[in-house]
């Protein structure tokens, strides 16, 4: 099952503003998503960067949200758990939550967030990777969906 995630803050495949980036506030941009089962237990979040010179760059794993959540709001508090009890890992910048594009000079890069509807609430503390995400998440994936934004450094 397809879902959709939109942003309010840039349109498939077009600019990511400097706000959302390190040459701005490097704040996480305003995400909605909806098509989501009923079954859904719960969604993650995953944002990253394919086109980075030293592989995939992770930008933000999120995880544990509530199956009643629709959207995350701009800004969202760089914490390992959130008041509602979701969970994010450590960035490839090395801190909790969001971490802006911040690509080397040059090409434009694409960064990728994709949703995931789950059919069960995670077993994974904060903090956990990825690849961890990943391996929890197999077998429980309801349908996903993915909005992507390009950024340029010059």
């Amino acid at each position: 099952m397809n879902l959709q995630i939109t942003s309010t803050a840039f349109t498939e495949g077009q600019p990511i503003p400097d706000q959302y980036t390190c040459a701005g506030q490097d704040v996480s941009p305003p995400l909605a998503w909806s098509g989501a089962p009923v079954s859904t237990k719960s969604f993650a979040l995953i944002a990253d960067d394919p086109d980075a010179p030293m592989g995939t760059w992770v930008h933000w794993v999120i995880y544990n949200l509530l199956p009643t959540a629709a959207a995350l709001g701009e800004n969202t508090p760089p914490l390992p758990e959130l008041p509602d009890g979701s969970k994010q890992s450590i960035n490839d910048f090395g801190r909790p939550g969001y971490g802006g594009p911040c690509p080397p000079p040059g090409r434009p890069h694409r960064y990728f967030f994709k949703i995931y509807a789950l059919d069960a609430t995670l077993d994974l503390k904060a903090g956990a990777t990825k690849k961890e995400l990943l391996r929890a998440m197999s077998g429980h994936v309801l349908g996903e969906g993915q909005l992507m934004g390009t950024y340029q450094r010059r």
